[in-house]
């Protein structure tokens, strides 16, 4: 996993609350979890926010490369 500001994600109100939520519980998880949990958020931000799906995933700590999935 790289560099996230996904922990400041949490408290933004620009973030759509199902988005905060699940990255909260994301966040909370055991490490080897994580990769799939970020992955959903960031579906719902490529979704909610109209963000790309490589800034959404960018945005989580993950990249296209190394994503589980796409946004889609």
């Amino acid at each position: 996993m790289s560099f996230s500001i996904a922990p400041l994600l949490i408290h933004s109100e620009a973030m759509p609350e199902g988005a905060r939520l699940a990255l909260r519980d994301a966040l909370s998880r055991p490490e080897d979890e994580r990769p799939a949990l970020l992955a959903s958020v960031a579906k719902i931000l490529y979704r909610e926010a109209e963000l790309d799906c490589g800034d959404a995933l960018e945005l989580v700590g993950l990249s296209s490369a190394n994503s589980p999935c796409g946004c889609y």
